[in-house]
Protein backbone atom coordinates (compact mmCIF):
# COMPACT_ATOMS: atom_id res chain seq x y z
CA UNK A 1 0.00 0.00 0.00
CA UNK A 2 0.96 3.37 -1.13
CA UNK A 3 1.95 5.64 2.12
CA UNK A 4 -0.71 8.12 1.26
CA UNK A 5 -3.25 5.80 0.93
CA UNK A 6 -2.19 4.24 4.27
CA UNK A 7 -2.20 8.43 6.02
CA UNK A 8 -5.26 8.71 4.24
CA UNK A 9 -7.39 6.01 5.50
CA UNK A 10 -5.18 6.81 9.21
CA UNK A 11 -6.57 9.88 9.58
CA UNK A 12 -9.77 8.62 9.17
CA UNK A 13 -9.89 6.73 12.05
CA UNK A 14 -9.70 9.92 14.33
CA UNK A 15 -8.22 9.59 18.23
CA UNK A 16 -10.44 10.23 20.93
CA UNK A 17 -9.70 13.99 21.04
CA UNK A 18 -10.53 13.88 17.48
CA UNK A 19 -13.87 12.46 17.90
CA UNK A 20 -15.55 15.47 16.31
CA UNK A 21 -13.86 14.80 12.83
CA UNK A 22 -14.79 11.45 12.83
CA UNK A 23 -18.38 12.62 13.30
CA UNK A 24 -18.34 14.97 10.15
CA UNK A 25 -16.31 12.13 8.36
CA UNK A 26 -19.56 9.44 8.91
CA UNK A 27 -22.24 12.76 8.06
CA UNK A 28 -20.00 13.13 4.78
CA UNK A 29 -20.35 9.61 3.82
CA UNK A 30 -24.00 9.55 4.82
CA UNK A 31 -24.99 12.98 2.74
CA UNK A 32 -23.32 11.09 -0.29
CA UNK A 33 -24.89 7.76 0.21
CA UNK A 34 -28.68 9.48 0.85
CA UNK A 35 -28.00 11.14 -2.59
CA UNK A 36 -27.05 8.36 -4.06
CA UNK A 37 -29.61 6.26 -2.85
CA UNK A 38 -32.21 9.09 -3.84
CA UNK A 39 -31.26 9.16 -7.46
CA UNK A 40 -31.47 5.80 -8.11
CA UNK A 41 -35.06 4.76 -6.22
CA UNK A 42 -36.40 8.20 -7.79
CA UNK A 43 -34.99 8.07 -11.59
CA UNK A 44 -36.47 3.84 -11.29
CA UNK A 45 -39.78 5.13 -10.09
CA UNK A 46 -39.64 7.77 -13.34
CA UNK A 47 -38.71 5.31 -15.21
CA UNK A 48 -41.81 3.00 -14.21
CA UNK A 49 -44.16 5.41 -14.69
CA UNK A 50 -42.43 6.12 -18.21
CA UNK A 51 -42.78 2.30 -19.07
CA UNK A 52 -46.49 1.86 -17.65
CA UNK A 53 -47.78 4.84 -18.99
CA UNK A 54 -45.94 3.94 -22.64
CA UNK A 55 -47.53 0.52 -22.37
CA UNK A 56 -50.71 1.94 -21.65
CA UNK A 57 -50.34 3.68 -24.52
CA UNK A 58 -49.48 1.01 -26.82
CA UNK A 59 -51.78 -1.05 -25.83
CA UNK A 60 -54.28 1.24 -27.21
CA UNK A 61 -52.47 2.33 -30.02
CA UNK A 62 -49.79 0.77 -32.54
CA UNK A 63 -46.17 1.25 -32.86
CA UNK A 64 -46.00 2.68 -36.73
CA UNK A 65 -49.21 4.44 -38.60
CA UNK A 66 -48.73 3.67 -42.56
CA UNK A 67 -50.63 6.85 -43.86
CA UNK A 68 -51.23 8.26 -47.42
CA UNK A 69 -51.12 11.62 -48.70
CA UNK A 70 -54.00 11.27 -50.79
CA UNK A 71 -56.16 10.47 -47.78
CA UNK A 72 -58.03 7.10 -47.24
CA UNK A 73 -56.75 4.55 -50.02
CA UNK A 74 -57.95 0.88 -51.77
CA UNK A 75 -54.81 -1.39 -51.50
CA UNK A 76 -54.56 -1.15 -48.02
CA UNK A 77 -54.35 -5.24 -47.72
CA UNK A 78 -51.47 -4.55 -50.29
CA UNK A 79 -49.42 -2.24 -48.11
CA UNK A 80 -50.15 -4.33 -44.67
CA UNK A 81 -48.51 -7.65 -46.90
CA UNK A 82 -45.37 -5.41 -48.08
CA UNK A 83 -45.21 -3.86 -44.45
CA UNK A 84 -44.87 -7.29 -42.90
CA UNK A 85 -41.92 -8.44 -44.93
CA UNK A 86 -39.93 -5.35 -43.56
CA UNK A 87 -37.54 -6.24 -40.93
CA UNK A 88 -38.67 -5.49 -37.58
CA UNK A 89 -42.08 -5.71 -38.40
CA UNK A 90 -44.10 -8.19 -36.36
CA UNK A 91 -47.93 -7.99 -37.59
CA UNK A 92 -49.45 -5.22 -39.88
CA UNK A 93 -53.54 -4.16 -39.67
CA UNK A 94 -55.84 -1.95 -41.70
CA UNK A 95 -57.69 0.46 -39.50
CA UNK A 96 -60.54 3.10 -40.23
CA UNK A 97 -60.56 6.43 -38.00
CA UNK A 98 -63.25 9.07 -37.98
CA UNK A 99 -64.89 11.28 -35.33
CA UNK A 100 -68.17 10.91 -34.49
CA UNK A 101 -71.09 11.65 -31.94
CA UNK A 102 -72.33 9.01 -29.75
CA UNK A 103 -76.29 9.33 -28.52
CA UNK A 104 -77.41 6.87 -25.97
CA UNK A 105 -81.48 8.12 -24.68
CA UNK A 106 -80.76 11.92 -24.49
CA UNK A 107 -77.37 12.01 -23.69
CA UNK A 108 -74.41 12.77 -26.17
CA UNK A 109 -70.84 12.74 -25.99
CA UNK A 110 -67.90 12.87 -28.55
CA UNK A 111 -66.30 10.08 -29.58
CA UNK A 112 -63.21 8.68 -31.73
CA UNK A 113 -64.61 5.86 -34.02
CA UNK A 114 -61.70 3.22 -35.12
CA UNK A 115 -62.72 0.56 -37.41
CA UNK A 116 -60.36 -2.39 -36.74
CA UNK A 117 -60.35 -5.82 -38.55
CA UNK A 118 -60.96 -8.59 -36.23
CA UNK A 119 -58.82 -11.21 -37.37
CA UNK A 120 -55.64 -8.93 -37.56
CA UNK A 121 -55.91 -6.29 -34.78
CA UNK A 122 -55.33 -8.20 -31.66
CA UNK A 123 -51.69 -9.04 -33.26
CA UNK A 124 -51.02 -5.50 -33.20
CA UNK A 125 -53.00 -3.59 -30.30
CA UNK A 126 -53.55 -5.11 -27.19
CA UNK A 127 -57.94 -4.66 -27.63
CA UNK A 128 -58.42 -8.30 -26.80
CA UNK A 129 -56.78 -8.13 -23.84
CA UNK A 130 -58.04 -4.59 -22.84
CA UNK A 131 -61.60 -6.39 -23.27
CA UNK A 132 -63.53 -6.75 -19.51
CA UNK A 133 -67.33 -7.95 -20.50
CA UNK A 134 -67.81 -9.54 -23.62
CA UNK A 135 -65.79 -10.34 -26.89
CA UNK A 136 -63.70 -9.16 -29.60
CA UNK A 137 -65.35 -11.33 -31.95
CA UNK A 138 -68.68 -10.25 -31.43
CA UNK A 139 -68.09 -7.19 -34.03
CA UNK A 140 -68.11 -9.61 -36.50
CA UNK A 141 -71.78 -10.52 -36.80
CA UNK A 142 -74.93 -8.91 -36.36
CA UNK A 143 -76.57 -8.95 -32.69
CA UNK A 144 -80.88 -7.96 -33.16
CA UNK A 145 -80.48 -6.80 -36.31
CA UNK A 146 -77.58 -3.92 -35.41
CA UNK A 147 -74.25 -3.92 -36.00
CA UNK A 148 -71.68 -4.58 -32.82
CA UNK A 149 -69.85 -1.51 -31.29
CA UNK A 150 -67.55 -1.72 -28.39
CA UNK A 151 -66.66 1.22 -26.01
CA UNK A 152 -64.67 2.65 -23.11
CA UNK A 153 -65.59 2.00 -19.25
CA UNK A 154 -65.87 5.84 -18.84
CA UNK A 155 -67.78 6.51 -21.87
CA UNK A 156 -70.61 3.68 -21.00
CA UNK A 157 -70.53 5.08 -17.63
CA UNK A 158 -71.27 8.95 -19.23
CA UNK A 159 -73.95 7.75 -21.55
CA UNK A 160 -75.17 4.81 -19.13
CA UNK A 161 -75.02 2.18 -21.23
CA UNK A 162 -74.20 -1.57 -20.61
CA UNK A 163 -73.67 -4.90 -22.82
CA UNK A 164 -77.25 -5.13 -24.78
CA UNK A 165 -78.18 -1.63 -24.90
CA UNK A 166 -78.25 0.30 -27.96
CA UNK A 167 -76.65 3.31 -28.98
CA UNK A 168 -76.95 5.73 -31.99
CA UNK A 169 -73.56 7.26 -34.07
CA UNK A 170 -73.63 10.56 -35.83
CA UNK A 171 -71.14 11.11 -38.64
CA UNK A 172 -70.60 14.48 -39.89
CA UNK A 173 -69.63 13.01 -42.73
CA UNK A 174 -72.81 11.91 -44.51
CA UNK A 175 -74.42 12.15 -47.78
CA UNK A 176 -74.31 14.87 -50.25
CA UNK A 177 -77.94 15.89 -51.04
CA UNK A 178 -79.26 18.97 -53.28
CA UNK A 179 -79.34 20.74 -49.89
CA UNK A 180 -76.06 20.01 -48.61
CA UNK A 181 -74.31 17.44 -46.67
CA UNK A 182 -77.20 15.15 -44.39
CA UNK A 183 -74.87 13.56 -40.97
CA UNK A 184 -75.23 10.01 -41.39
CA UNK A 185 -76.65 8.24 -38.26
CA UNK A 186 -77.23 4.46 -37.48
CA UNK A 187 -77.98 2.30 -34.57
CA UNK A 188 -75.19 -0.21 -32.80
CA UNK A 189 -75.92 -2.89 -30.44
CA UNK A 190 -72.88 -2.67 -27.48
CA UNK A 191 -71.42 -6.10 -27.25
CA UNK A 192 -68.38 -5.51 -24.67
CA UNK A 193 -66.63 -2.67 -22.79
CA UNK A 194 -62.84 -2.42 -22.63
CA UNK A 195 -60.42 -0.73 -20.02
CA UNK A 196 -57.54 0.47 -21.19
CA UNK A 197 -56.43 2.45 -17.59
CA UNK A 198 -56.31 5.36 -19.42
CA UNK A 199 -59.51 8.11 -18.80
CA UNK A 200 -58.47 9.79 -22.16
CA UNK A 201 -59.06 6.38 -24.34
CA UNK A 202 -61.71 5.29 -22.20
CA UNK A 203 -63.89 8.34 -21.83
CA UNK A 204 -63.45 8.65 -26.33
CA UNK A 205 -62.74 5.57 -27.70
CA UNK A 206 -65.65 3.23 -29.85
CA UNK A 207 -64.47 0.45 -31.76
CA UNK A 208 -66.76 -1.23 -34.51
CA UNK A 209 -65.59 -3.51 -37.60
CA UNK A 210 -64.14 -2.74 -40.40
CA UNK A 211 -67.06 -3.10 -43.15
CA UNK A 212 -69.51 -1.67 -40.93
CA UNK A 213 -66.86 1.62 -40.23
CA UNK A 214 -66.84 1.45 -44.44
CA UNK A 215 -70.30 0.67 -45.32
CA UNK A 216 -71.59 4.13 -42.24
CA UNK A 217 -68.74 6.28 -43.19
CA UNK A 218 -69.42 5.69 -47.21
CA UNK A 219 -65.82 4.79 -47.42
CA UNK A 220 -66.68 2.40 -49.76
CA UNK A 221 -63.73 -0.10 -49.85
CA UNK A 222 -61.04 2.33 -48.57
CA UNK A 223 -59.00 2.44 -45.71
CA UNK A 224 -57.66 5.15 -43.25
CA UNK A 225 -54.53 3.43 -42.43
CA UNK A 226 -52.44 0.41 -41.97
CA UNK A 227 -51.27 -0.03 -37.72
CA UNK A 228 -47.69 -1.92 -37.57
CA UNK A 229 -46.33 -3.26 -34.58
CA UNK A 230 -42.67 -3.77 -34.07
CA UNK A 231 -40.14 -5.65 -32.26
CA UNK A 232 -38.73 -3.04 -30.92
CA UNK A 233 -40.61 -0.32 -29.69
CA UNK A 234 -37.29 2.11 -29.45
CA UNK A 235 -35.98 1.84 -32.84
CA UNK A 236 -40.08 2.16 -34.47
CA UNK A 237 -38.60 5.55 -36.13
CA UNK A 238 -36.31 3.46 -38.05
CA UNK A 239 -38.41 1.11 -39.07
CA UNK A 240 -40.76 3.64 -40.08
CA UNK A 241 -38.26 4.66 -42.55
CA UNK A 242 -37.42 0.97 -44.12
CA UNK A 243 -41.28 0.92 -44.74
CA UNK A 244 -42.02 4.52 -46.37
CA UNK A 245 -38.86 3.81 -48.17
CA UNK A 246 -40.13 0.22 -49.33
CA UNK A 247 -44.00 1.54 -50.23
CA UNK A 248 -43.14 4.38 -51.50
CA UNK A 249 -45.03 7.55 -52.52
CA UNK A 250 -47.63 8.52 -51.54
CA UNK A 251 -47.47 6.69 -48.51
CA UNK A 252 -45.50 7.41 -45.20
CA UNK A 253 -44.94 6.10 -41.79
CA UNK A 254 -45.33 7.97 -38.28
CA UNK A 255 -44.08 6.18 -35.33
CA UNK A 256 -45.42 6.59 -31.78
CA UNK A 257 -42.89 8.90 -30.81
CA UNK A 258 -43.92 11.18 -33.80
CA UNK A 259 -47.69 10.84 -32.19
CA UNK A 260 -46.99 11.63 -28.32
CA UNK A 261 -44.72 14.24 -28.77
CA UNK A 262 -45.32 16.48 -26.40
CA UNK A 263 -45.62 13.45 -24.19
CA UNK A 264 -42.39 12.03 -24.22
CA UNK A 265 -40.62 15.47 -24.36
CA UNK A 266 -42.00 16.28 -21.26
CA UNK A 267 -41.20 12.91 -19.27
CA UNK A 268 -37.63 13.10 -20.77
CA UNK A 269 -37.78 16.94 -19.22
CA UNK A 270 -39.00 16.18 -15.82
CA UNK A 271 -36.57 13.22 -15.87
CA UNK A 272 -33.62 15.50 -15.98
CA UNK A 273 -35.13 18.55 -13.91
CA UNK A 274 -35.57 15.31 -11.20
CA UNK A 275 -31.52 14.44 -11.75
CA UNK A 276 -30.96 17.98 -11.51
CA UNK A 277 -32.63 18.60 -8.39
CA UNK A 278 -31.46 15.33 -6.60
CA UNK A 279 -27.93 15.97 -7.40
CA UNK A 280 -27.91 19.18 -5.04
CA UNK A 281 -28.34 16.22 -2.10
CA UNK A 282 -24.73 14.91 -3.43
CA UNK A 283 -23.35 18.40 -3.56
CA UNK A 284 -23.98 18.81 0.44
CA UNK A 285 -22.34 15.50 0.73
CA UNK A 286 -19.44 17.12 -1.55
CA UNK A 287 -19.55 20.32 0.87
CA UNK A 288 -19.26 17.98 4.12
CA UNK A 289 -16.27 16.33 2.47
CA UNK A 290 -14.53 19.75 1.99
CA UNK A 291 -15.63 20.90 5.17
CA UNK A 292 -14.01 17.61 6.87
CA UNK A 293 -11.01 17.76 4.98
CA UNK A 294 -10.46 21.44 6.12
CA UNK A 295 -10.59 20.40 9.79
CA UNK A 296 -8.27 17.72 8.91
CA UNK A 297 -5.71 19.95 7.06
CA UNK A 298 -5.87 22.23 10.51
CA UNK A 299 -5.43 19.55 12.83
CA UNK A 300 -2.90 17.97 10.85
CA UNK A 301 -0.48 20.87 10.33
CA UNK A 302 2.22 19.69 12.22
CA UNK A 303 2.36 16.09 10.26
CA UNK A 304 2.27 17.58 7.34
CA UNK A 305 5.21 19.82 8.26
CA UNK A 306 7.30 16.43 9.23
CA UNK A 307 5.99 14.60 6.28
CA UNK A 308 7.37 17.53 3.87
CA UNK A 309 10.76 17.80 6.06
CA UNK A 310 11.35 13.59 5.66
CA UNK A 311 11.25 14.56 2.00
CA UNK A 312 7.52 14.36 0.73
CA UNK A 313 6.45 16.54 -1.92
CA UNK A 314 3.52 18.81 -2.44
CA UNK A 315 2.21 15.97 -4.91
CA UNK A 316 2.17 13.35 -2.14
CA UNK A 317 0.46 15.75 0.35
CA UNK A 318 -2.00 16.28 -2.13
CA UNK A 319 -2.63 12.82 -2.63
CA UNK A 320 -3.51 12.30 0.89
CA UNK A 321 -5.68 14.10 1.26
CA UNK A 322 -7.24 13.83 -2.14
CA UNK A 323 -7.34 10.26 -1.58
CA UNK A 324 -8.72 10.76 1.95
CA UNK A 325 -12.16 12.82 0.61
CA UNK A 326 -12.33 10.06 -2.68
CA UNK A 327 -12.51 7.32 -0.35
CA UNK A 328 -15.26 9.09 1.67
CA UNK A 329 -16.89 9.73 -1.66
CA UNK A 330 -16.86 5.98 -2.85
CA UNK A 331 -17.79 4.19 0.64
CA UNK A 332 -20.64 7.19 0.41
CA UNK A 333 -21.91 5.90 -3.17
CA UNK A 334 -21.17 1.98 -2.94
CA UNK A 335 -23.51 2.30 0.54
CA UNK A 336 -25.99 4.50 -1.38
CA UNK A 337 -25.84 2.28 -4.47
CA UNK A 338 -26.40 -0.56 -2.17
CA UNK A 339 -29.46 1.03 -0.26
CA UNK A 340 -31.08 2.38 -3.56
CA UNK A 341 -31.34 -1.57 -5.63
CA UNK A 342 -32.42 -2.75 -2.18
CA UNK A 343 -35.14 -0.49 -1.84
CA UNK A 344 -36.17 -0.62 -5.77
CA UNK A 345 -36.32 -4.26 -4.87
CA UNK A 346 -38.72 -4.37 -2.46
CA UNK A 347 -40.41 -1.96 -3.95
CA UNK A 348 -40.72 -4.01 -7.30
CA UNK A 349 -41.35 -7.18 -4.80
CA UNK A 350 -43.07 -6.43 -2.47
CA UNK A 351 -45.41 -3.10 -3.80
CA UNK A 352 -46.00 -1.94 -0.38
CA UNK A 353 -46.81 1.58 -1.42
CA UNK A 354 -50.31 2.15 -2.83
CA UNK A 355 -51.54 5.31 -4.70
CA UNK A 356 -55.12 6.40 -4.48
CA UNK A 357 -57.18 4.52 -7.45
CA UNK A 358 -59.28 7.99 -8.01
CA UNK A 359 -55.86 10.16 -8.82
CA UNK A 360 -53.84 7.69 -10.33
CA UNK A 361 -54.25 4.76 -13.43
CA UNK A 362 -51.82 2.50 -11.29
CA UNK A 363 -52.67 1.05 -7.86
CA UNK A 364 -49.00 1.04 -6.65
CA UNK A 365 -45.74 2.43 -7.27
CA UNK A 366 -44.02 1.15 -10.67
CA UNK A 367 -40.21 0.54 -10.51
CA UNK A 368 -37.91 0.08 -13.27
CA UNK A 369 -34.23 0.21 -13.01
CA UNK A 370 -32.16 0.85 -15.77
CA UNK A 371 -28.29 0.26 -16.07
CA UNK A 372 -27.44 4.02 -18.12
CA UNK A 373 -29.05 5.77 -15.15
CA UNK A 374 -27.32 3.88 -12.73
CA UNK A 375 -23.76 4.40 -14.24
CA UNK A 376 -25.01 8.13 -14.39
CA UNK A 377 -25.58 8.41 -10.71
CA UNK A 378 -22.11 6.80 -9.73
CA UNK A 379 -20.57 8.87 -12.32
CA UNK A 380 -21.79 12.00 -10.99
CA UNK A 381 -21.20 11.16 -7.47
CA UNK A 382 -17.45 10.10 -7.68
CA UNK A 383 -16.47 12.85 -9.61
CA UNK A 384 -18.68 15.67 -7.51
CA UNK A 385 -16.28 13.51 -4.58
CA UNK A 386 -13.45 14.15 -5.99
CA UNK A 387 -13.80 17.83 -7.24
CA UNK A 388 -14.29 18.32 -3.54
CA UNK A 389 -11.47 17.02 -2.43
CA UNK A 390 -9.34 19.97 -4.88
CA UNK A 391 -9.23 22.77 -2.83
CA UNK A 392 -8.58 21.66 0.64
CA UNK A 393 -5.87 19.19 -0.73
CA UNK A 394 -4.17 22.10 -2.95
CA UNK A 395 -4.07 24.12 0.47
CA UNK A 396 -2.64 21.62 2.31
CA UNK A 397 0.27 21.02 -0.23
CA UNK A 398 1.29 24.56 0.02
CA UNK A 399 1.75 24.80 4.05
CA UNK A 400 5.16 25.91 4.38
CA UNK A 401 6.96 23.11 7.08
CA UNK A 402 9.11 25.78 8.57
CA UNK A 403 6.05 28.09 9.45
CA UNK A 404 4.75 24.82 10.94
CA UNK A 405 7.48 23.39 12.68
CA UNK A 406 8.23 27.20 14.38
CA UNK A 407 6.85 26.98 18.03
CA UNK A 408 7.39 23.24 18.30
Amino acid sequence: MRFEAFLAIRYLRAKRKQAFISVITVISVVGVMMGVMALIVVLSVMNGFREDLMGKILGVNSHLVVLSYDGAFLDYDRVARDTSTVEGVVAATPFIYSQVMVNSQGSVSGSVLRGIDTATAGKVIAIDRMIKRGSLQSLDTLHDGLPAIIMGKELSRMLAVQPGDSVTLVSPMGKLTPVGRVPQNRKFKVTAIFDSGMYEYDATMVYVSLKEAQDFLGLDDRATGVEVRVTDVYRADQVGSAVSKKLGYPYWAKDWKQMNRSLVSALKLEKIAMFVILIMIVLVGALNIISTLVMVVMEKNRDVAILRAMGATRRNIMAVFMFQGVLVGVVGTVVGLAAGLGLCHLLAKYKFIELPSDVYYISTLPVRVEMLDVVLVIAAALVISFLATLYPSWHASRLNPVESLRYE
